[in-house]
């Protein structure tokens, strides 16, 4: 099963200055590539953005909320080296072997029938009862 780890940073808030970008928008979506490759280098794949509320202090008694720009990130987590040693592994190395029931039948039966009596019994009891009956038996 593939395990991801997610990394969450925040939107820039301003463009990059390079030379023949000039509008704001093409600064913007400079500072949003560069930070996007960067994060790419090193493995993560951009999934979304989102803008996601929080609760800040505004003055000494009163807060306030403020929406934040995020970007988020995954990768694919790596998964640890198996360890050879561990005890799960050297039994399942080992061919299963099933063993054969002495009477081949018994597989088929039916199970057996419980008295209609002890079910309705069963069921108009409650945990409580139930769980003294098996410590009685």
């Amino acid at each position: 099963m593939t395990r991801f780890e997610y990394k969450v940073v925040p939107a820039p808030n301003r463009g990059l200055k390079a030379k023949g970008v000039k509008r704001a928008e093409d600064r913007f979506a400079l500072a949003l590539s560069t930070l996007m490759n960067e994060l790419g280098a090193e493995g993560w794949d951009y999934v979304r953005a989102d803008i996601l509320p929080t609760e800040e202090r505004s003055g000494l008694a009163s807060k306030q909320t403020v929406y934040h720009n995020m970007l988020v990130f995954r990768r694919i987590l790596e998964e640890p080296a198996e360890d050879t040693d561990s005890p799960a592994l050297e039994e399942a190395e080992e061919p299963l072997a099933l063993a054969a029931p002495d009477d081949e039948e018994a597989l088929w039966d039916d199970p057996p029938e419980v008295p209609l009596e002890q079910t309705a019994a069963a069921e108009e009891a409650g945990p409580e009862d139930q769980r003294r009956e098996a410590a009685a038996e």
